[in-house]
């Protein structure tokens, strides 16, 4: 069964499942015979599981990064990967605009890469004297 509960009284004394929110989906299952109806929001996030062969270095290096972290192995990589598929997309955004309106000049990448580095509270990059 799915009920969407707008509770008019403190989420505690809802029957079946704390919640917090002033609109929750909640799906309920129930056991004949039994005292307790078990209830699992549907807010919770949606995961597909993978099975990955790794290099044990490798492994051990994702261990101490996700530990270093403060985070899980799973985590980590899914963070990992997204910043590089972000990357790669920006890297094809910029190829698409130098086939459109010509290549970047030196200028142009300077500006661009003293803005990414303010925008990520880094200093300016030190250039090398000529």
């Amino acid at each position: 069964m799915i009920w969407t509960f707008r509770p008019s009284r403190p989420s505690s004394a809802l029957p079946c499942c704390a919640v917090s929110s002033s609109s929750v989906r909640i799906v309920c299952t129930s056991t004949d015979g039994l005292s307790y109806r078990l209830c699992y929001p549907s807010v919770m996030a949606q995961r597909d599981k993978r099975s990955i062969s790794l290099p044990p270095d490798l492994a051990a290096e994702i261990d101490r990064a996700a530990a270093a972290e403060g985070t899980t192995v799973s985590a980590w990589i899914a963070s990992t990967a997204a910043h590089r598929l972000r990357l790669e997309a920006g890297r094809r955004g910029i190829a698409e605009w130098e086939r459109q309106h010509g290549a970047l000049t030196a200028e142009e990448l300077a500006d661009g890469l003293a803005r990414a580095r303010a925008n990520l509270g880094r200093p300016a990059s030190k250039r090398k004297a000529s």
